[in-house]
């Protein structure tokens, strides 16, 4: 399959495949670069099957590494710059037995950690010949889990018939959202767009400087964008696309969304390290409402919880049980409406706050906190209550230049919420912070709360 990833690749000749740091590579270069890697795993000896890590900013040689790495037949574990001591954790975790960082210059620093990988899941990639891929969760409540995913099986989702796009890559290739970004471009013909910093400025500047047409991000993210202003100060006339998934989306961000880009079209989509991206449909622009496609993938619902079975699903975690079934369908923990094929997700089952026996679910209330004014951001989750077991906490972010005190603040908020919410669905609490609400990858923290 690399192989054929590669001759497609050749095909693409001169096209621009990925513009970094405002300049352009093309196929050809980035086949060259390829080329260097190659020599580069020679020349340290690094053979079918060992556990590499690919560490670095999201760049030319870094997707250069990447595909260079899978027809090595390694077991790639990409990371991107971490605080030390998670570093050694994942290098742990992984088994990692050499490490390999790309700098901003292109320079590469190899090393042998002196571990020897011998996880039963790595014994049955290396039995089959297999490139592998570990992907780490975001862990922001509690250690993080390594997925094992058999990287041909990924690269079998990537296929000729689609349509060459100039996609701006947010999510970096520690992600399987990145690495769905990096391929499905690739593949087509299309341009990858990196940028060196993931703002709102420096998101839409790339947008309107290189014609971005497509943009993959996080409904958080979306709200920062909707509270900076940036669709007032750049043309966003390239961008067709807007895709979000790795969290619920507030209605209320849908809805200005919605209006504040009438010409863009917006996409919810849905995917996990463990599973891929599967295809999906929105039922509209300003609906929560999605069907996912069955190419490759199958789903069910137990008990208001989808569970997923696909082609690419992963062999397991290194460090955790993999939740399958007997029939191989994978327990997402996501809680779901449903209305005929359509599917509305709520939330993950471990989110839901219990209050008194009725269950309320987190971007429920955050949509409606976030049509106060002057609330630029809310993190809704539970806190312990000897009368109801649990009640509804609000922490919210003000918008830049409001200044007002915490008691007048959750006066405000609470009223709004009666006049929109059941009685316990209302925050008993309202505190303001200004503590940032998401982590490294624009997923809501929760832990906030």
């Amino acid at each position: 399959m690399t192989i054929s990833l590669v001759n497609r690749m050749a095909s693409f000749g001169d096209a621009e495949a990925v513009v970094f740091h405002g300049g352009t590579y093309t196929y050809r270069q980035l086949l060259a670069m390829v080329d260097d890697w190659r020599r580069l795993l020679d020349t340290h000896g690094v053979r079918p099957g060992e556990v590499v890590t690919l560490e670095g900013a999201y760049s030319p040689r870094s997707c250069a590494g990447l595909i260079a790495l899978i027809e090595r037949e390694v077991v790639v574990v990409p990371l991107t710059t971490l605080p030390e001591a998670k570093r050694a954790e994942f290098l742990d975790v992984a088994e990692v037995e050499v490490t390999i960082a790309v700098d901003d210059a292109g320079e590469h620093t190899v090393r042998r950690t002196g571990r020897t990988a011998g996880h039963e899941l790595y014994g049955r990639l290396r039995a089959a010949h297999r490139p592998g891929l570990v992907l780490f969760s975001s862990g922001t409540t509690g250690r993080s889990k390594a997925s094992v995913l058999d990287f041909a099986k990924v690269l079998a989702r990537y296929g000729e018939g689609g349509r060459a796009r100039r996609i701006l890559s947010f999510l970096s290739l520690d992600h399987i959202g990145g690495v769905n970004t990096l391929l499905a471009t690739l593949t087509q013909g299309g341009t990858v767009i990196t940028v060196a910093e993931r703002t709102p400025d420096s998101v839409f500047a790339a947008i309107e400087r290189h014609g971005a047409e497509v943009l993959p991000t996080t409904p958080t993210f979306l709200n920062m964008v909707l509270i900076s202003g940036v669709l007032e100060r750049y043309d966003t006339s390239a961008l067709r696309l807007v895709t979000y998934g790795t969290e619920p989306m507030p209605e209320r961000t849908l809805r200005r969304l919605a209006q504040a880009l009438p010409e863009v079209r917006l996409k919810q989509t849905y995917g996990l390290s463990e599973l891929g991206i599967l295809p999906t449909k929105s039922r509209g622009d300003d609906t929560l409402w999605v069907k996912l496609g069955n190419a490759g993938f199958e789903h069910k619902i137990v008990d208001d919880v989808l569970w997923i079975r696909s082609d690419m699903a992963m062999l397991g975690y290194l460090n955790a049980p993999a939740p399958f079934d007997d029939e191989g369908f994978f327990n997402t923990q996501d809680v779901v409406l449903t209305d005929g094929e359509w599917i509305r997700i709520l939330g993950r089952r471990s989110e839901i706050i219990n209050v008194g026996g009725e269950k309320v679910y987190p971007s429920e209330v955050e949509s409606v906190v976030l049509e106060v004014d002057g609330i630029a951001e809310v993190t809704v989750g539970g806190i312990p209550s000897p009368v109801t077991g649990m009640v509804v906490k609000a922490t919210v972010q003000l918008a830049e230049g409001v200044e007002e005190d915490q008691r007048s603040v959750a006066r405000r908020v609470r009223a709004h919420c009666a006049g929109k919410l059941e009685a316990f669905k209302v925050p008993a609490i309202v505190q303001v912070s200004d503590q940032r609400h998401h982590s490294d990858r624009f997923k809501k923290t929760r832990s906030l709360v």
